[in-house]
């Protein structure tokens, strides 16, 4: 990522940033494309890509805690000898 924002902070060259950091410029200008796209498409949907992921997460979170308890509940719902 620092790679392609200093591209497009256009201080340097592209072909020296690349020479800098040993990458071709091919692959400059593809990881440049997929930055330049996935922030339109943040953008586009207001910020909400991110709190997706947010929300899946925590809801992950959330059935591995029911899980246990599930688990705890039933250990105690079990007769002792």
């Amino acid at each position: 990522m620092a790679i392609v924002l200093a591209g497009l902070k256009g201080q340097k060259s592209v072909a020296e940033i690349c020479r800098e950091h040993q990458v071709s410029q091919t692959l400059f200008y593809r990881w440049r494309d997929r930055f330049l796209e996935g922030g339109q498409k943040n953008l586009m949907n207001g910020g909400r890509i991110g709190e997706a992921d947010a929300l899946r997460a925590e809801i992950e979170r959330l059935q591995r805690i029911i899980g246990r308890q599930t688990i705890a509940i039933e250990a105690l719902k079990k007769p002792r000898n």
